[in-house]
């Protein structure tokens, strides 16, 4: 009873904790895209769309793929290429904006400067460190290491579009934390133990998967109705229309954006790759080092029967088997310097990273360090409209 109390005591003390430092990372960001925002911009793209009254705070929210989220928030999709960006993000920042214009009472149209705001105060609010604190918990067990990894999240690799701009960051690394691994936990695990897995288990699942799946097939029936169904016969039709499995997403991603297998790895995209490099490297070592640890005793080949070292939780194997797919699809088939964004909404990188500060010191000093300085040159950049993106 007392050491349940004392844990509770702890949970409750980690957690009021990394509510002041979560307020204070936001604030340390937005104090440096202010101080940022006063000198001299590499674009100024902005300033065609916006009125000097808002300008140059305000513009710093509108960054590249900033551009298209806030004008599909006011217009909805009109281009083609428009449909690499899914519609969440966007209606999250039209119905904010209206909510406040409701609020205000103004009866002003929902302009760019409005959709931009609301983004930004949505990205604010959107806190995920409480959501990760707690699932660290679930997995490694231990309230230390999980106010680690959760102290380890303050420190993102991009806090600009984690923390600061209306983007799809905040929102799905919050949603991914509060997921799960539906067909591992129902059907892939009992499979492995040799257990067959329930009829009414593989009906959830399967009932489960379709829910997720739903908004994508959705998304992409009405892009198939808008290019693939033209009013008049004669109206010509895209490419991706005739397709085995017609996906404007796929087509779009290679056609604007030339994504594909081995497409990014050119001299001149050197640099980005670089870039990315330690936390490719961070979710590769862990990922191997788990598996090789977590497998054999999943597999029931391993003869120990203690329980294990947190890090090689069995309940993390789904976690690093993701985390190592991803970082394969990011090195090899994708604009690579895009995993320090996305890299946040998956838990297991600030895993990796308190493995790193607690087995190998040295290298999680190291690791420290390059988040808090290449963190700070991120924001710099991304105010001056600089690369990457």
């Amino acid at each position: 009873m007392l050491k349940a109390s004392s844990s509770m005591s702890s949970t409750a003390e980690h957690l009021r904790l990394l509510t002041l430092f979560s307020v204070l990372s936001r604030i340390c960001i937005i104090g440096l895209v202010w101080l940022t925002s006063k000198f001299p911009q590499f674009d100024s793209s902005a300033q065609t769309l916006l009125d000097e009254t808002a300008y140059p705070f305000t513009s710093t929210l509108l960054r590249w793929d900033a551009f298209h989220f806030a004008q599909i928030a006011q217009e909805g999709y009109v281009y083609e290429y428009q449909w690499a960006f899914f519609p969440g993000t966007p209606a999250i920042m039209n119905v904010l904006a209206r909510l406040v214009k409701f609020v205000t009472g103004s009866t002003i149209p929902v302009g760019w400067v409005d959709v931009l705001r609301a983004g930004g105060i949505a990205a604010l609010l959107c806190d995920s460190t409480h959501t990760l604190y707690h699932l660290s918990l679930h997995h490694l067990g231990s309230p230390s290491l999980a106010f680690l990894a959760a102290l380890l999240s303050l420190l993102p690799s991009s806090p600009a579009t984690l923390r600061f701009a209306g983007y799809t960051e905040p929102f799905f690394t919050y949603l991914s934390y509060k997921a799960g691994f539906i067909l591992w936990g129902l059907i892939v695990k009992p499979f492995l133990q040799g257990r067959k897995p329930r009829p009414l288990h593989v009906v959830y699942a399967i009932v489960l998967t379709a829910l997720i799946f739903a908004p994508f097939i959705i998304y992409q029936y009405a892009a198939y109705r808008t290019f693939c169904m033209p009013d008049t016969p004669d109206t010509p039709t895209r490419p991706w229309c005739s397709d085995a499995i017609p996906s404007i997403y796929t087509f779009v991603q290679s056609h604007y954006w030339n994504v594909g297998f081995l497409r990014y790895w050119t001299l001149s995209q050197l640099p980005n790759i670089l870039l990315a490099s330690p936390v490719l490297a961070l979710l590769f070592a862990f990922s191997l080092v788990h598996l090789y640890h977590a497998v054999p005793r999943l597999l029931r080949f391993s003869a120990v029967k203690r329980k294990p070292y947190p890090f090689y939780n069995e309940s993390i194997t789904p976690h690093a088997m993701h985390a190592l797919v991803m970082s394969c699809a990011y090195l090899f088939a994708s604009h690579t310097q895009i995993v320090l964004r996305q890299a946040a909404a998956m838990p297991l990188v600030y895993w990796a990273a308190a493995w790193l500060v607690v087995e190998k010191p040295r290298w999680g000093k190291v690791w420290v360090v390059w988040s808090v300085v290449w963190g700070a040159i991120s924001v710099v950049l991304w105010t001056a409209f600089l690369p990457p993106a």
